[in-house]
């Protein structure tokens, strides 16, 4: 998906979000942002994937306000929220949709959109939702091609079910590659999160989407050489989140992607024709 019009409203709030949670400096928060919108301006237009305008414009935000992860202590609470709800509900999934639906469930999780708002009450949330099921459901299409998974994670919190949902697929015989953020940005997981939840101990291989490049989505122009190789081997890549569907959705000559993930503003709901609010499992490419 390209950047739209909508896009620029949304990543300026979520520029101006980032720089109060690292900043009260009034003045400082007033000079980033301006700077970024002016950086926005300029790169609005390019014939590229959305994340990869919005990577740069946070990029920045962080350079002018010295601070390389300005979402680093809601992380610490996305994670923990998550592993209490993950280890109340774990002897209630059974199947892959049901692992499917908690990992994007946990998706909301997520501080990326202006017209999302995150809970102060997973556990309740988690519970109404799961009752509600996936909106569009492609789980059972999904689960044929699992054979070689490269599986794409977006945030925080969720990256603990992410971890759920990889151990299931190793338990039916999937050989899994992971691939987490390469640098912090916005609240997305990055390698310290995935060990600390012990997913090299789980998947086949464990890698980043970038190398020390602090990048939304998937930029085939960044990703090193370990995720190309795995990408190039694989049936299936499974693609969390919004940012990373706006890129897979943008690149041609990729295997069959199942995007997972709670849609959370309109551009992305009118993309694959789910309303705000809804929770899927969409295959997309070649199948």
């Amino acid at each position: 998906m390209r950047f739209s019009e909508r896009c620029f409203t949304c990543l300026m709030s979520r520029v101006e979000y980032e720089c109060r949670l690292s900043s009260s400096d009034e003045d400082l928060i007033r000079d980033v942002v301006d700077a970024c919108a002016a950086r926005l301006a300029s790169m609005q237009a390019l014939p590229v994937a959305a994340p990869v305008i919005a990577s740069a414009v946070h990029r920045l935000a962080c350079d002018l306000l010295h601070d390389p992860d300005p979402y680093h202590d809601l992380k610490e609470i996305n994670n923990e929220d998550a592993l209490r709800v993950c280890r109340m509900v774990d002897d209630e999934l059974d199947t892959f949709q049901d692992f499917c639906l908690a990992s994007v469930i946990a998706n909301t999780l997520d501080y990326g959109s202006k017209e999302h708002t995150v809970t102060d009450d997973f556990v309740r949330f988690f519970h109404e939702e799961f009752a509600k099921g996936l909106t569009i459901d492609h789980t059972d299409e999904i689960a044929d091609l699992a054979a070689r998974v490269v599986y794409v994670t977006d945030n925080c919190g969720e990256i603990v079910f992410d971890r759920l949902l990889i151990r299931y697929l190793k338990e039916q015989g999937s050989h899994v590659t992971v691939a987490v953020r390469g640098a912090p940005i916005l609240n997305d997981a990055t390698m310290e999160d995935a060990l600390a939840f012990g997913i090299d101990r789980i998947a086949d291989h464990l890698t980043t989407t970038t190398t020390g490049i602090a990048e939304l989505g998937f930029n085939p122009d960044l990703i090193p050489g370990d995720l190309r190789d795995a990408i190039d081997r694989s049936t299936l890549i499974i693609s969390k989140g919004m940012a990373n569907y706006e890129s897979f959705s943008d690149y041609t000559g990729l295997p069959p992607v199942a995007c997972l993930m709670s849609v959370k503003c309109e551009p992305i709901g009118k993309s694959i024709s789910a309303p705000v609010g809804s929770r899927v499992a969409v295959l997309i490419g070649d199948s």
